[in-house]
């Protein structure tokens, strides 16, 4: 049985995590988080996932919502583990997909056999306000933090930055449905990822800077546990900041042509 963990709710604005609907037993498979908000009955569905995510993630929301009105499917970016599904959320519902606008012509390899006319918000660079409910929710730029088209989901009401793969974690399933208890202890499960998947110190400290700028009670990545409350998450966004990653780290020794595999020798082959 799958279990959702309520982040928000004051009975009109809710905020859903689903952290364990990537099939059981596919240790393959990326764990990913997606999210659900609901204002006021309008609802907005935040990187949906993969095709193993697909039927569960429908059944579960419609605790909540009907699935067939939901309204925008937002993407952070174009990964298969953000949108693979995209064809079925298009063909089963009512949606509007919300992505940067670089993407806009990758996703119709997404979606053979179903129509995008008409069904694609472009964002820009700069970011956008959609309107949802009586609320907002707002894109924010996170470009170059893992993906060169790049939003981030923040939400006024509930005070939640969900923050795409910035602050993400590979651990268990059963361990991502929470908050991080104790962010020293969980530095060693993040910090090799945001080392080779964020692009520079440089973006990481831009980011930083535009974020101080808002109110911020909880950061929740697409992969692992969640950051709760302020002062763990001015904890994340100090460690960021500080972080050197991407071609900080490259040298030449990166950049070195792959030496030709040696030719068996007969005597090794096997006439069997």
């Amino acid at each position: 049985m799958f279990t959702p963990t309520e982040l928000y709710s004051d009975g009109k604005h809710i905020c859903i995590s689903f952290a364990d609907l990537v099939s059981e037993g596919s240790d393959e498979a990326v764990q990913a988080n997606q999210f659900l908000i609901v204002d006021n009955g309008d609802d907005a569905l935040i990187d949906p996932g993969g095709h193993m995510t697909y039927h569960a993630l429908y059944m579960t929301m419609s605790r909540y919502v009907p699935p067939k009105k939901l309204r925008y499917v937002c993407a952070s970016h174009a990964d298969p583990d953000i949108i693979a599904s995209l064809p079925r959320w298009l063909g089963g519902t009512d949606c509007e997909l919300v992505i940067s606008r670089i993407w806009a012509r990758f996703v119709p390899h997404f979606c053979t056999g179903v129509k995008t006319e008409g069904r694609i918000r472009l964002v820009d660079d700069a970011g956008v306000v959609l309107p949802l409910g009586k609320s907002s929710l707002h894109l924010i730029p996170a470009h170059f933090l893992q993906s060169e088209g790049n939003f981030q989901f923040y939400d006024p009401v509930s005070k939640i930055l969900f923050s795409g793969d910035l602050g993400a974690s590979l651990m268990s399933t059963e361990a991502c449905g929470s908050a991080v208890p104790d962010f020293d202890r969980h530095i060693k499960h993040m910090e090799g990822f945001h080392r080779r998947y964020m692009v520079s110190n440089k973006v990481c400290r831009l980011w930083a800077n535009m974020v101080r700028g808002l109110d911020i009670e909880m950061i929740v990545p697409q992969h692992g546990p969640f950051f709760k409350g302020k002062a763990m998450c001015n904890r994340f966004i100090a460690w960021i900041e500080g972080l050197s990653c991407g071609i900080d780290l490259v040298s030449q020794d990166d950049y070195r042509l792959p030496m030709p595999a040696r030719a068996p020798s007969l005597a090794s082959l096997s006439l069997s």
